[in-house]
């Protein structure tokens, strides 16, 4: 293996002085500016979501420190690794933990990250599929085995998916359409009703149709629910989940307040389960990559990616800002 080199190409967000705004500039690195962590990932590909936007623009609950790369995600192969059982030139993949957030991230060429944050890439995912994936296709992962777990299955019914044209949303219709469930996906973005039909979805519906929220409880349609936006939207859907299903939350876009009642959980029996990507123990991690790479790999993975290179991001990462992206966004580094 040839030896790393002392630059590399990154997108780099710069805070002005008086830290109002806040520039994004493709430009060299040093590799010792990275963090002093024991594993070097040369980064082959990335993929773009929401907390990358908000990182970009300054958002300090998600970045505290400027100048800052961005990218919650990661794929490549061992450079360095003093620990954890990686050799060089493993393929290997990082998401979420503090990738990309107060840690230099994937939006560059090389990352340093500690070795307990990193997974062997399974060989059956492609490098550009592990990124079509990601953190959005891992969280999706998470809340349909929170489902599973509480009984939802295949034939148990309808099961909601709210912001449906998103990374998670897009992924979660994927994976539950690919197990046999019966897919309805809510979006306020009807022109992209036959691409998610394409992808999997019985059933598209107007979000607008979901969100009034003034009832203790409305006629129980949902087996399931998985929720990337939160607010109103959650709130109806709890409300209007069958008894003994469950609803797992993993997105605040809406809001982060939930104004219910306890009649869904008390006379319902309806489960609320919380999904957090960056907290999964290693072991869970492994298992449900391995799960994502065989039996639960969607055949539709293409359909829901853009390919792009870093020269590109900065405009895009607009677009998830304005909310006029649809599906995932990969980010070619090689």
């Amino acid at each position: 293996m040839t030896a790393s080199p002392t630059e590399f190409k990154a997108l780099v967000i710069t805070e002005s002085t008086d830290k109002l705004t806040y520039s994004r500039e493709i430009t060299r690195r040093e590799l010792d500016s990275l963090p002093e962590h024991d594993t070097l990932v040369r980064v082959s590909h990335s993929s773009l979501n929401y907390k990358d936007a908000l990182s970009a623009t300054g958002n300090k609950g998600v970045t505290r420190k400027f100048p800052h790369t961005p990218g919650i995600d990661a794929v490549g192969t061992i450079e360095e690794c003093a620990g954890g059982g990686f050799a060089l030139g493993d393929s290997v993949i990082v998401t979420s933990y503090d990738l990309g957030m107060n840690t230099s991230g994937g939006l560059a060429e090389y990352i340093r990250v500690p070795h307990e944050w990193v997974v062997h890439k399974p060989h059956m995912l492609t490098p550009l599929e592990s990124m079509a994936l990601g953190t959005a296709g891992f969280t999706a992962g998470l809340c349909l085995q929170k489902l599973i777990h509480n009984g939802v299955l295949a034939d148990s019914g309808e099961v909601l998916v709210t912001g449906a044209t998103g990374g998670v949303g897009c992924l979660a219709v994927a994976l539950l359409a690919h197990l046999g469930f019966t897919v309805v996906a809510a979006t306020g973005k009807l022109e992209h009703a036959d691409w998610l039909k394409q992808i999997g979805a019985a059933t598209v519906v107007q979000r607008d149709t979901l969100s009034d929220n003034s009832k203790p409880m409305y006629p129980a349609r949902w087996a399931g629910v998985i929720d990337s936006v939160g607010g109103t939207l959650l709130s109806h859907a709890i409300k209007s989940t069958r008894p003994g299903g469950c609803v797992a939350a993993c997105g605040l876009v809406q809001g982060s307040e939930l104004n219910t009642t306890v009649f869904p959980f008390i006379l319902r029996g309806v489960s609320l389960c919380g999904v957090d990507s960056s907290s999964t123990n290693m072991p869970a991690r492994r298992a449900l990559w391995e799960m994502l790479a065989a039996s639960w790999k969607p055949a539709c993975l293409a359909d829901v990616t853009k390919v792009i290179k870093l020269e590109q991001v900065s405009a895009q990462l607009d677009h998830f800002l304005n909310g006029s992206v649809r599906g995932r966004i990969v980010v070619d580094l090689t």
